[in-house]
């Protein structure tokens, strides 16, 4: 993210809003820009700056550098209802305070989420006017960076095309790994990592160190290959070894298999390599043994063909 920038994190989980948004977080306290977040939680519950990460809040809270602000201040009125003018006022001030204060950039954040599961929910053309107003004041700064906070399971499908269009950047989680040649990314729905490009013996090492490191969730990894153009025999081998340790009746589950990596598959014959399964979008396995239950894969590859990495 740099200052103009107006993201939108659509997040399925709070393991995944967390790593993205306490990375944001956390990239600010450390590198002399203000941090604004508007939420109700206290200081110390926000992502990136609990406990683990030894930040201290109230340091950072009183020198201005962390500024949480309650939404009653942030953008309610006086009888509990969201005001869109209200949130493009506090960024506005907020950014001219910092000026004067000293910070290079203001880094800014909220869940909207609470907008759709309380009664009286906005409307979406409200929320949608709202974005508007967010995306002009931070695309005209030299200052202000912001991520809007969606939980997507909480936005009708529409709705959320339509957010997502109010949007310069889609933010996902950072690659756990990319040299431009092989890039990694954790997944959340469902629990696995997404392979892009090529895996060749170069990059075994770090590919076995991020399966053996997603292994350990001790929930059922799906490998999404959708944009793999390459796997040798060499890592196939590796996939079979990392199978062969998994608890008996959770494969480790290949999604969304190109024609390309399939066909090097094929060569060996999936019969030999017990303990993989491919996920149900691409098929059963031939001899039927191992079909995987893989519901929440159709909503992985969506959310991975709407997003583009922009944290």
């Amino acid at each position: 993210m740099s200052p103009g920038d107006h993201g939108l994190l659509a997040y399925g989980s709070h393991e995944e809003r967390d790593r993205v948004i306490g990375r944001f977080v956390r990239e600010g306290l450390e590198t002399n820009e203000k941090v604004v977040y508007v939420t109700d939680a206290p200081a110390e519950r926000l992502p990136g700056i609990g406990p683990r990460h030894r930040v201290d809040v109230q340091a950072y809270s009183r020198t201005g550098q962390l500024r949480v602000i309650a939404r009653r201040d942030a953008c309610l009125d006086r009888r509990g209802a969201f005001q869109p003018g209200r949130i493009v006022e506090t960024i506005g001030r907020e950014v001219d305070a910092a000026f004067g204060e000293g910070f290079r950039a203001v880094r800014l954040t909220t869940d909207y989420s609470w907008l759709l599961s309380e009664p009286g929910r906005s409307d979406i053309a409200e929320m949608l006017g709202c974005e508007h107003g967010v995306g002009d004041a931070v695309s005209s700064s030299t200052m202000a960076m912001a991520i809007c906070q969606i939980d997507r399971h909480a936005c009708p499908p529409d709705e959320l095309a339509a957010l997502r269009d109010m949007h310069e950047v889609l933010v996902e989680v950072n690659p756990e790994f990319d040299d431009g040649i092989l890039k990694i990314v954790r997944t959340f729905e469902p629990n696995g990592l997404r392979l892009e490009g090529e895996l060749d013996a170069a990059r075994y090492a770090v590919f076995a160190e991020q399966l053996a490191q997603v292994c350990m969730t001790r929930r059922r990894v799906h490998l999404d290959f959708a944009d793999l153009g390459f796997i040798d025999l060499g890592g196939l081998n590796l996939l079979a070894r990392h199978a062969a340790v998994q608890p008996a009746g959770e494969p480790l589950v290949l999604d969304h298999l190109p024609p390309d990596v399939e066909n090097v598959i094929e060569m060996v014959g999936w019969h030999r390599l017990p303990g993989l399964a491919r996920g149900k979008e691409a098929g059963d396995w031939i001899d039927g043994s191992h079909a995987a239950s893989t519901g929440s894969s159709k909503a992985a590859s969506e959310e991975k063909a709407e997003h583009k990495p922009g944290h």
